[in-house]
């Protein structure tokens, strides 16, 4: 095979230093399944990890991106033949294996899922890692007794992947979704997804009681700190809050008393490691009830492999709203 393009992080005196380059198949991380790259997309981790702000990779070098979407080039695996189309999110792409930032991806066949019926390799990535985030959350929700009768349904870090999804979503199953932003400027955005009613971050009274007064019958977060405590303590009886991210904060203070006095519920979802069935199930599920009705409203840009770098550092500062594409292929 013919060298090709990848984005790769070097550490390079103590710094990560990311930066395309060319290099061959026998560079990637083993696996049974060849994937000819057609798209990928860029996550807050995936910024966290190529600029060394967070230490997520976990060895050097290595291609990054947590997910992608391609045509089986070559597999050892008889569960998949040349050609078709398929995905992988999670299972450590882009954190100790190579990822979606090539235009080959080679990986282990239990990690790749067959494309969903009535979904592209570009919606797929369009949703990505945050689609599958925010469709787990929803799900655990439900499973816990989530209903739109409970009430208003808060979502944090509204803006960003997650967020712009899980609002989609939740408005699309009937929910009314309140919004928590620090972006006025994208109060007629958020309305289009579907939110109802729109907070600002800045303006915000959180209050400092163990228990304050019950707004919301549950709660989308990604950013953590105080944030998560406050849902916490405003969720109504029987809420659920799904924890999703810490763009703010990784600690959390509170009491046991929302948990015992109101029976709230606080979820944490994880969509590196879900189980091959769970996973599949979701993904359905974001073809049919779950499937975002603004997709490519959520979808603001695509770039290219040579534009990663100016990307990222974009979404360090907090300045992107939606879902980046990263174009690889055909």
């Amino acid at each position: 095979m013919q060298r090709f393009h990848a984005f790769r992080a070097h550490l390079v005196d103590g710094k990560v230093d990311s930066r395309v380059e060319q290099i061959d198949l026998d560079a990637l991380s083993p696996g049974e399944v060849v994937i000819r790259a057609v798209w990928s997309d860029i996550n807050y981790k995936d910024a966290l990890a190529m600029t060394g702000v967070g230490k997520i990779m976990r060895r050097f070098p290595l291609v990054g991106g947590i997910d992608v979407a391609g045509t089986v080039h070559a597999s050892c695996d008889d569960r998949f033949t040349s050609g078709e189309e398929v995905l992988v999110t999670g299972h450590g792409l882009g954190e100790d294996h190579d990822g979606g930032y090539a235009e080959y991806a080679r990986v282990p066949g239990d990690w790749v899922i067959p494309l969903p019926p009535g979904m592209d390799l570009r919606s797929a990535m369009a949703l990505g890692t945050a689609g599958l985030t925010a469709g787990l959350a929803v799900d655990s929700m439900e499973t816990n007794g989530q209903v739109p009768g409970l009430g208003p349904i808060a979502v944090t870090g509204a803006t960003g992947g997650v967020g712009s999804l899980a609002i989609d979503m939740l408005a699309g199953l009937g929910y009314e979704v309140t919004a928590v932003t620090g972006k006025r400027e994208a109060s007629a955005y958020l309305r289009e997804l579907g939110a109802t009613e729109i907070i600002w971050r800045d303006e915000l009274e959180m209050g400092s009681r163990p228990l304050e007064k019950g707004l919301w019958g549950g709660a989308v977060d990604s950013l953590g700190g105080e944030f998560l405590g406050w849902l916490t303590r405003t969720l109504r009886p029987g809420g659920n809050v799904a924890s999703i991210g810490l763009a703010s904060s990784v600690e959390l203070h509170m009491t046991v008393l929302p948990f015992i006095l109101r029976g709230v519920n606080l979820l944490g979802i994880n969509s590196v490691f879900v189980s091959r069935e769970r996973r599949q199930r979701i993904w359905r599920r974001l073809t049919t009830d779950l499937g975002p009705r603004h997709l490519e409203r959520i979808v603001t840009r695509t770039v290219d492999l040579d534009g990663l770098p100016d990307v990222l550092a974009e979404y360090l500062r907090g300045e992107v709203t939606g879902r980046t594409l990263v174009r690889l292929g055909e």
